[in-house]
C-alpha cells in the first residue's frame, strides 16, 4: 500500500539487508566517553577489574573505542531473522490528523513476544554468557521489557536467570512479571531482603518504590557472589548501545532506499539504549561532518537526568557497589517518584551520550506524563499500535515538532523511535482515562540535595 509520494506505509527490509555488523559511534568521537572508575582507588578499571562483574567479550565490546564495526556472531543474526528487519512507518495517518506538511516514521520495535527493542542486546549478552560457560546471569529491569527480554534469551541457551525489578513496577506490572516467570526467570521485588544492599536500601528509604539504581544494586550483589554467574545491563553500557545500532542501521538503510534524508531524530531517554541505537549510524554521520541532524533526547520531567542533572563521576547505583561513571546523574541516591515509564526511572545516563550531549551534539527536553499519555492516546487512535509509556516520550516531542511545521509550512521529515508495546501498561492507561494520573517534577531542593551526595572525583 502506497501514498501519493510512493513511499509504502512500511517498509520493510530483505534477510540479505539485515546489519552483519554492529556501529561503534565511539571510535568516531573525537572525545571519547570518560572511563570507568574504581570507587575505592579512583583509577580507571580495565579489563581484569571488570571480570569479577561482567562477561569476558562483553568487556571487550565496553572497552572498545577505535572498531568502528564489530561483526555479530552468526548465531546471533540468525536469532535477529525471526523478529528482523523489524518495519519502519510512515505515519501517515498521524500526518493527516495532525494536518502537518511533516513528514512522521517511526522505527517500530515492538514486533517480538518481549514487546520492545531489548531484546536486541539481551540475545547478545546471554550469547557471550553461554560461551564462557557460565549457569546463569543477573540483572535489573524497571517496567520489564528488560527482564522479558533477557528471560528470552536465557530459556534460548539454557541459562540460568535471576531478575530483580523495580518494586513500583513489580506491583504495576503484574503479568509482565509472569511472562519472565514463563520464560523460567525468578523475578524478585526490588529493593528486596534477600540481599545485604537491599536491606540498606530498605533501612535507609523505608516503604520506597524502587528505582532502577536499587535493582541493580541487588543484582551485582548476587552476581559477584554466586560462582558461575555474571551480571548484565540492559541500557546505559557502551555494549548495550553497540547491540542496539542494529536499530538505527536498519532505519538508515530503509530512509536511504528511498532517498529520505531526515531533518529531525527523536527518541526517549532513560538509561539511552533506544536512543543510542537509533541514532548511531546518524550520529557517525555528524561526527564525520558529512551531515548534519537535529538529534532530540526526551525523558521524564520526573527524572531529568539530561536537562536537570549534573555532568559529574557518580555511582551506577543506589547501593555505591558498581564502578563510578562520568554522566549526567541526579545522584545515586535520587529515587524517582512512581511514573509509569519504569524504564525511564533511572537516575543517570549513558556515558556515550552523556559526552556528545555535553559536546552539543545532542539536545534534550523533558515532559510531563500527563501530556505523554494525552500523545500516547492520539497516537493509538490513529496508527493502531498501544504505545509504550517511554516510546510515548518521543512521540510527544515528535507531534509537537510536527505541529510546528504546521504553524510554519516548513516540510520537515521527523524519524523516532516506537521502543514497545503497551499492552502490559494498561493500569498507567487506567489511570490517565479516569483523570487520576499527576505530575510529579522534583524541586531544586531535591535534586541539589541529592548532588551533595555526589562523590568527589576528579574530572
Amino acid at each position: 500500500m502506497k501514498n501519493s509520494d510512493n513511499i509504502p506505509y512500511k517498509i520493510y527490509l530483505s534477510e540479505e539487508e539485515m546489519p552483519k555488523t554492529w556501529y561503534n559511534v565511539r571510535a568516531d568521537m573525537k572525545t571519547k566517553p570518560a572511563p570507568l572508575l574504581n570507587p575505592g582507588t579512583g583509577k580507571p578499571m580495565g579489563f581484569d577489574d571488570l571480570r569479577p562483574v561482567f562477561c569476558d567479550e562483553l568487556i571487550r565490546q565496553e572497552l572498545n573505542d577505535t572498531d568502528r564495526e564489530i561483526p555479530i556472531p552468526v548465531e546471533i543474526r540468525n536469532f535477529y531473522k525471526m523478529y528482523r528487519p523489524s518495519p519502519l512507518v510512515r505515519a501517515y495517518c498521524l500526518e493527516e490528523k495532525l494536518g502537518t506538511p511533516a513528514k512522521i516514521y517511526y522505527k517500530f520495535e515492538g514486533n517480538n513476544t518481549s514487546g520492545s527493542h531489548k531484546l536486541n542486546s539481551a540475545i547478545a549478552q546471554a550469547y557471550y554468557a553461554k560461551q564462557q560457560g557460565l549457569k546463569g546471569v543477573t540483572t535489573e529491569t524497571g517496567a520489564g521489557q528488560w527482564g522479558t527480554a533477557l528471560s528470552m534469551a536465557c530459556s534460548y541457551f539454557d541459562l540460568d536467570c535471576k531478575v530483580f525489578m523495580v518494586k513500583c513496577s513489580y506491583e504495576q506490572k503484574p503479568f509482565r512479571r509472569e511472562v519472565m516467570r514463563t520464560y523460567g526467570a525468578s523475578v524478585t521485588p526490588s529493593p528486596s531482603e534477600t540481599t545485604s544492599v537491599g536491606r540498606a536500601i530498605l533501612k535507609e528509604h523505608p516503604g520506597t518504590t524502587g528505582s532502577l539504581g536499587c535493582a541493580i544494586s541487588e543484582a551485582v550483589e548476587v552476581a559477584t557472589s554466586n560462582p558461575g554467574y555474571r551480571y548484565v545491563l540492559g541500557s546505559v553500557l557502551n555494549q548495550v548501545l553497540l547491540h542496539q545500532s542494529v536499530i538505527g542501521v536498519e532505519t538508515k538503510t530503509a530512509l536511504d532506499k528511498y532517498g529520505v534524508t531526515p531533518d529531525i531524530i527523536i527518541g526517549c531517554a532513560g538509561g539511552g539504549s533506544n536512543l543510542g541505537g537509533l541514532i548511531s549510524p546518524f550520529m557517525g554521520e555528524k561526527l564525520r561532518g558529512e551531515k548534519d541532524y537535529r538529534i532530540i533526547a526526551v525523558e521524564p520531567a520526573s527524572c531529568p537526568s539530561f536537562t536537570r542533572g549534573k555532568f559529574a563521576y557518580d555511582f551506577c547505583d543506589t547501593g555505591k557497589v558498581c564502578p563510578l561513571s562520568k554522566m549526567y546523574t541526579l545522584g545515586s541516591n535520587f529515587i524517582p517518584s512512581a511514573n509509569h515509564a519504569g524504564g525511564l526511572r533511572y537516575h543517570g545516563m549513558s556515558t556515550t551520550l552523556s559526552q556528545l550531549y555535553h559536546d552539543g551534539y545532542i539536545e534534550a527536553c523533558s515532559v510531563e506524563q500527563t501530556k505523554v499519555f494525552e500523545a500516547a492516546t492520539q497516537f493509538a487512535r490513529v496508527e493502531g499500535i498501544l504505545p509504550a509509556p517511554e516510546s510515548s516520550h518521543a512521540i510527544r516531542v515528535a507531534i509537537d515538532e510536527a505541529l510546528k511545521c504546521r504553524e510554519t509550512g516548513e516540510e520537515k521529515t521527523i524519524v523516532f523511535g516506537l521502543t514497545g508495546t503497551g499492552y502490559f501498561d494498561m493500569v498507567a492507561y487506567e489511570k490517565y482515562n479516569n483523570g487520576e494520573m499527576s505530575d510529579y517534577i522534583p524541586t531544586d531542593e531535591e535534586l541539589e540535595a541529592s548532588f551533595a551526595t555526589l562523590p568527589k572525583v576528579e574530572g
